[in-house]
């Protein structure tokens, strides 16, 4: 099973899975911001093969969106080393290696689904990635009807749709998603989450995935993480089996996943004072 561990005497952990180096390898990883009273990142310590699905959750300003930042290169560490693919993380991003998708669609208001979709290909046209074609990526979200939208006609779960078909337009190897479902009412969320599901068993990139859900974090992943007061508790392996079917949510072992997560959600709430 994979962990994720922190403090200074941790020791370091991988999981078996894809052969070959750990896709993301955080060690002894600290971010302190003045206003805070904890680190954002306390000697987090973190190993990812590649191609897992690997979730983090845990209370408003745990760390979560400072794990993802130093991920991609945005804030650099205070201490500790981080590796994307062998190396740094600000050289990953320069290469094209990483996709975001943020909380936020951030779709550009004056272009069409189809042309937000082919934004990253147009702007990444020299960079040595594989790119997909945007119709099929509308397709298999199920957006082919709206291809000549503009943002503004559109639902909220059809702009974190096209969101998603942007961020798979080049095929990255590494995809960041910050909590891109949490403006979405439950039935949405359900239905987008399970649309990414079937994109990402095609593709099959490594996922850093954030969420306030702990549904969401259990239907969508291989390992769960909690963190709190930027402290990674020890990771949860989800032993669902892929592909994930409709309705797993009903099942006994969802629903003991859940409530294993929500107990340690608890505590690092409890822990950050909340």
């Amino acid at each position: 099973m994979l962990r994720a561990t922190s403090g200074p005497r941790d020791r370091l952990l991988s999981a078996p899975g894809t052969p070959g180096a750990d896709c993301i390898v955080l060690d002894g990883v600290t971010k302190r911001f003045d206003a805070m009273a904890w680190p954002a990142l306390d000697e987090v310590s973190l190993s990812i093969p590649q191609g897992q699905f690997f979730t983090v959750i845990g209370p408003s300003g745990a760390g979560k969106s400072t794990l993802l930042r130093v991920l991609a290169g945005i804030s650099r560490p205070d201490s500790g080393r981080v590796s994307v693919f062998g190396e740094p993380p600000e050289q990953a991003s320069r290469a094209k290696h990483l996709g975001w998708v943020p909380q936020s669609p951030a779709l550009l208001p004056w272009r069409s689904v189809i042309d937000n979709v082919r934004l990253p290909l147009q702007v990444n046209r020299g960079a040595k990635c594989e790119a997909r074609d945007p119709e099929e990526l509308l397709a298999r979200l199920n957006l082919s009807h709206a291809r000549d939208m503009l943002p503004a006609h559109l639902s909220g779960g059809m702009r974190q749709r096209v969101a998603i078909a942007r961020a798979f337009a080049f095929r990255p190897r590494l995809l960041l998603m910050d909590e891109p479902f949490g403006a979405l009412d439950e039935m949405t969320r359900e239905h987008v989450a399970h649309l990414l599901l079937e994109l990402w068993q095609a593709e099959k990139p490594t996922v850093i995935f954030v969420t306030h859900s702990v549904g969401e974090a259990v239907l969508l992943s291989d390992t769960v993480a909690v963190i709190g007061r930027g402290r990674l508790s020890p990771s949860v392996g989800i032993d669902l089996g892929r592909p994930r079917p409709e309705g797993i949510e009903d099942s006994q072992g969802f629903h003991q996943l859940t409530a294993s997560l929500r107990a340690q959600l608890r505590r690092a709430f409890s822990d950050a004072g909340g």
